[in-house]
């Protein structure tokens, strides 16, 4: 969408303010939940692929199983059941993982589903985690991935035809003695082969009519699958043709325009529906009044230690975010906008900016038992920053959100074989916790970056991470050198530095649903205005 727009003069910017970042688009009402089917049907389908490995591109190999009803109800959401996604990627792209030292992976899929019905699209992502694996010594690589998957509801009588697109594998590599693998973490994308049967059809799913809908809710002609390449079946394409002239894509055309496209909705994930009763406070209060722009939300994820070959939970924590407005600048042809948002945050504990404290257990030089008692501080602004772009003709929007946050590791207690061992009341690290940043001159300083990518297809739920709902946060991280740890005339620097600090330790954090505590609702805060939704760590 960029492309044609990059020499045009500047047009004026548009500021909203909102608690979902595209509020200009209409969301759909919320989908029933799914029902049971009468019957189910059985896919199983092979599929060839082609992924982009570090070193070039080589022909993988994709297996999808899943039950699907024989028949649903225009109307009546249901979801695919027992998806498992299985990927076999070929020797020679084991050798290109395995020449950054690595010798096992743990891999989490995200593969793009298609779901047609007539001239009408829509979009699901199909997510899975799969366990640890070896890499083997020779032959192909196989990685059996197995997760819940979002539910769709057809508006309209008819077929929805359900084909395979673009697969993402999220894959973290480990090592024999828990050094960092270069990379540690990286991301292969995969595209359906042109040879793909029948374009990567999976099932297809016969809906029949609502009998309380009205007449005039007429049946979708046949589906056609979407064609195979590079991008996701249903996803939209670019608003406009490279001669100007506005194209069909999809989403378009008057069947989607009265409403006739299908609804996908995500599946809240299981532990997240209701609020834990050991979760800290998470509420706004005297010493920290909340504003029209307040929100708060709990986070929380695992990170690795390379040194320790493990990784530790990071605890479920309080943010208490102040959202900014979303700036739109338009596009020369006023057909959508670029967006951006700038909004700022604190970690929040017991009146003061940090985590709560958290317990890791490790094998120090790989045969020491070791425990810590750490906290993560805050010492400087948190700041969240989104950038993307929408287009007002299929109302398509993409959004990718940095978070920026200077963070100090303290540890308060050390056990080491059982025995305790004085740290000391100031045992912290150097300085904070220090990610790459791909701005520097823009924002100095050593701090964590993470990062959340995000699409949205109306009538479909955003897709991905967005501050607002939440989702998936990644990044990498270095420990900086231990200080002033230990009692007693004991200096544990040393130690801790050794075991601990380093470079290529991979975050993955999860922030839940937000509450707008001065706009209350029930499905995302309690009646005291704190978060409802409790997120699951992701590995």
């Amino acid at each position: 969408m960029r492309g044609h727009r990059a020499a045009a003069p500047r047009l004026p910017r548009v500021r909203v303010r909102t608690t979902a970042i595209g509020a200009f688009v209409v969301l759909a009402a919320m989908v029933p939940a799914a029902v049971s089917a009468s019957g189910t049907q059985e896919a199983d389908v092979t599929l060839p692929y082609v992924c982009r490995l570090p070193s070039k591109e080589l022909p993988a190999t994709l297996r999808v199983t899943a039950d699907f009803p024989t028949s649903a109800r225009a109307g009546k959401a249901f979801a695919p059941t027992d998806v498992t996604t299985t990927v076999e990627l070929p020797a020679e792209a084991v050798a290109d993982l395995a020449r950054g030292r690595a010798a096992g992976v743990r891999a989490v899929t995200r593969l793009g589903v298609g779901i047609t019905q007539g001239e009408s699209a829509a979009e699901a992502t199909w997510r899975g985690t799969a366990r640890p694996a070896a890499l083997p010594a020779s032959g192909p690589l196989t990685l059996t991935a197995t997760g819940e998957v979002p539910s769709v509801t057809a508006r309209v009588d008819g077929t929805l035809a359900f084909s395979a697109g673009a697969l993402d594998l999220d894959l973290a590599l480990d090592t024999p003695d828990g050094t960092a693998a270069d990379p540690a973490a990286l991301t292969v994308g995969c595209s359906p082969a042109e040879d793909a049967p029948k374009r990567g059809l999976l099932a297809t799913v016969p809906i029949e009519p609502d009998p309380t809908a009205p007449p005039t809710a007429r049946a979708s002609p046949a589906p056609s699958a979407p064609a195979p390449g590079t991008g996701t079946p249903g996803a939209p394409q670019s608003p406009q043709s490279p001669d100007g002239q506005e194209g069909r894509d999809g989403q378009g055309g008057g069947e989607d325009q009265e409403g006739r496209a299908p609804t996908v909705t995500e599946r809240v994930p299981r532990g997240a529906a209701t609020r834990r009763p050991d979760a800290p406070p998470c509420r706004y209060d005297e010493r920290h009044p909340s504003t029209s722009a307040s929100l708060n939300a709990y986070i929380t994820g695992y990170t690795n230690v390379r040194k320790l070959a493990g990784a530790s939970l990071l605890p479920l924590s309080c943010a208490l975010i102040e959202q900014g407005p979303t700036d739109i600048e338009l596009f020369p042809d006023y057909s959508g906008g670029y967006l951006t948002q700038h909004s700022q945050g604190t970690l929040w504990y017991r009146g003061k900016p940090q985590t709560p404290p958290f317990q890791a257990t490790f094998l120090t030089f790989g045969f020491v038992p070791t425990k810590a008692t750490m906290v993560l501080e805050q010492t400087g602004p948190m700041t969240m920053d989104g950038k993307g772009e929408t287009s007002f003709v299929t109302l398509f929007t993409k959004m990718e959100t940095r978070i920026r946050v200077p963070l100090v590791l303290r540890v308060t207690a050390l056990e080491v074989n059982g025995a305790p061992l004085d740290v000391g009341a100031g045992c912290r690290t150097r300085s904070p916790l220090r990610s790459e940043e791909p701005e520097p001159a823009k924002f100095p300083g050593d701090h964590l970056v993470l990062t959340g990518r995000s699409s949205h297809q109306p009538p479909a739920l955003p897709v991905g991470y967005l501050l607002s709902s939440g989702g998936p946060l990644t990044g990498e991280v270095t420990i900086p050198a231990f200080t002033h740890c230990g009692g007693n005339g004991e200096n544990l620097d040393r130690l801790l530095t050794a075991s601990v600090s380093g470079s290529g330790n991979y975050v993955k954090q999860t922030q839940g649903q937000t509450c707008a505590v001065q706009v209350f609702n029930p499905d995302q805060c309690t009646k005291d205005l704190q978060p409802l939704v409790i997120p699951v760590p992701e590995r």
